[in-house]
Formats: C-alpha cells, structure tokens, sequence
C-alpha cells in the first residue's frame, strides 16, 4: 500500500475529518492571499491548484478521488499564499485542520514515517517536474505526464493539462493526435 493510502485509512480509522465539503464546478476552496491550514482528501471531484501571474495562469497540481491536496506553503507556514485550489468540477472533499493532523502525525513513529515518505515522494515529483519543465519537449513531457498519471487524463479537462505541461491546448491537441 502507498504511503498516502496508508495514511487515509489510518485517518479514515480514527474518524479524524472535521467536516466534508462540497463544491460545485469552478468553486474557490482557496484564494490568493488566503491563510489554509487545512488538508483535504478528495472524496469525488477533482480540483487544481494554481496561480496567476500578469498573463496567465498556471497550473501546478491536481488533486482526484482519494488524493489529499493542500496549500502546502500556506499549511506549513501559516501565512497568505499566492496559490487558488479550485473545483474542475462538483467535487466533495474531507477536511482535517493543522492542529488535529499534527496530534495524528506525532502520535506513533509509524504515521511521522508514513508524513516523511509523503513529503519526501512530494519533494521527488516536484524536482521531476522542474527537471521536465526546463529540459523536455512538449512531447516528452505529455509522455512522461501519460506514463506517471494515466487517470489524469480521464479526470481533468485537456485545457487544464495543457497549463500544467506549459503549453497551449492545442498543442496538446496535436500531440495526442500523434
């Protein structure tokens, strides 16, 4: 089992969520300059996470059915992030804030372990990305993206996508065409 599973369940087990929420299609769960210090577990749905510079937004994550997403910055820092998690589509999601999350996390070596391998796999895939972003083709980076999450091409809008690989839809167009 993934650590993130793992952790769900062990979550799941102890009846840890504060509440479930639901949001409808192109709902804000976060803003810009906004303090979140909470981490949620899409139940159904799907949402992303991005922001906005002077020309356009980007995509930098998505969240889907049993992935937990959060502002991390703003969750580990506790101050205003520049980042937006908005709803693709109606998507329910379970909240667990910082401070009950902390208790679960220090309670036994096994969940601090189990935060460690998420946070470590987390750090992994972003440098991945990075590494993408910076040195592949288009091609290669839809390649790469296919290959390591094939379920989000069933769950997120191509146009979304399209931010997320840096570049335009129909780009991404063509290139599954091919």
């Amino acid at each position: 089992m993934n650590p993130i599973s793992n952790l769900i369940e062990k979550i799941n087990r102890q009846d840890l969520w504060d509440r479930e929420l639901i949001l409808e299609r192109n709902e804000y769960l976060k803003v810009k300059g906004s303090i979140d210090t909470n981490i949620y577990l899409v139940v159904e749905g799907a949402l992303r996470i991005f922001v906005i510079d002077e020309y356009e937004e980007h995509t930098i994550r998505f969240g889907y059915k049993n992935n937990l997403i959060a502002s991390l910055d703003s969750f580990l820092n506790e101050k205003p992030s520049d980042f937006y998690i908005q709803a693709l589509k109606k998507t329910t999601v379970k909240v667990i804030n910082k401070k009950s999350y902390q208790s679960f996390i220090t309670s036994s070596q096994e969940t601090e372990q189990l935060w460690l391998a998420i946070l470590e796999n987390f750090v992994l895939q972003q440098m991945e990305r990075e590494r993408d972003i910076l040195t592949s083709s288009p091609v290669e980076r839809y390649k790469r993206v296919l290959e390591r999450s094939p379920q989000l091409f069933q769950e997120i809008p191509n146009k979304y996508i399209a931010s997320y690989l840096r570049m335009t839809p129909e780009t991404l167009s063509r290139i599954k065409k091919s």
